[in-house]
């Protein structure tokens, strides 16, 4: 991995690990791993696992008995999860793949999770019917995803917090992805068991790396002038500074059963 590519890495993990600590992630999740109500013996899968919080969860739960798996696209990840599993004495095992394409049987788990992926598809139908396909008839599913139209940026001039928003959500394939799960498991036939929602609010501390982010792909689209980003970000900082200040975003989380 040359220098670039492990420095992208090592600030995509320091993201995933700020957002693992937000309140509103770490509630939705708790809430995700009771209705779920993953067993001793069972199989369960995490598809997106990033740096295996959410197998290790699993792997608690399922015990010797059961299978924790977590599939993921990026290599860096996988290196991740595995160092943090090995370091936990974690039962659980990961393996490279895509939504699109689980490299298992079919009627094979037990149980399915996905969290903050389908913002990421371009094709979401195909990854549900995967993802149905690999649990076995009665076998439950929990979606999780953001809803970035729900997104609000406070305080700063709102055409340019409107610009920002639209020029980093441009390259995302399906930004409205939390609205549409309960749609897209319904397709495939299955029963809709409890529709959460948590609106993830951000600290400053977390905001600014997440900030950083969204106003350099900004700034590269010619979405915002740099004058605009100085006085935005200024404006935040005044917020920030006198507690008049707000981010966040809301996830919607969908859980249903293969009923065929």
């Amino acid at each position: 991995m040359d220098t670039a590519h492990a420095d992208l890495t090592a600030e995509l993990i320091g993201l995933l690990d700020l957002q693992a600590a937000t309140p509103g992630i770490q509630r939705i999740r708790r809430w995700g791993h009771e209705a779920l109500n993953v067993g001793p013996g069972e199989r369960a899968l995490d598809v997106g696992s990033g740096t295996g919080t959410e197998v290790l969860e699993f792997a608690e739960r399922v015990g010797p008995a059961g299978e924790a798996t977590g599939i993921d696209p990026n290599p860096a990840m996988l290196d991740t999860a595995e160092t943090r599993a090995d370091a936990a004495g974690a039962n659980a095992r990961f393996i490279e793949g895509s939504a699109y394409h689980l490299p298992f049987p079919d009627d094979y788990f037990d149980a399915v999770r996905c969290e903050r992926v389908y913002q990421h598809l371009d094709d979401p139908t195909a990854a549900t019917a995967e993802i149905v396909r690999v649990l076995q008839p009665g076998g439950r599913a929990l979606l999780i995803d953001t809803d970035w139209p729900t997104m609000i940026t406070h305080p700063g001039n709102p055409e340019v917090v409107a610009r920002l928003n639209a020029a980093i959500l441009a390259p995302t394939p399906n930004p409205t992805s939390g609205r549409r799960l309960r749609g897209l498991l319904c397709a495939t036939g299955c029963t809709i068991d409890d529709i959460r929602a948590e609106t993830v609010i951000w600290n400053p501390e977390n905001i600014r790396p997440l900030l950083s982010q969204m106003t350099d792909i900004a700034l590269a689209d010619g979405a915002i002038t740099r004058q605009e980003l100085l006085d935005l970000t200024a404006d935040l900082e005044a917020g920030i500074a006198t507690g008049d200040y707000h981010f966040s975003v809301t996830l919607f989380a969908v859980l249903g059963h293969r009923t065929r």
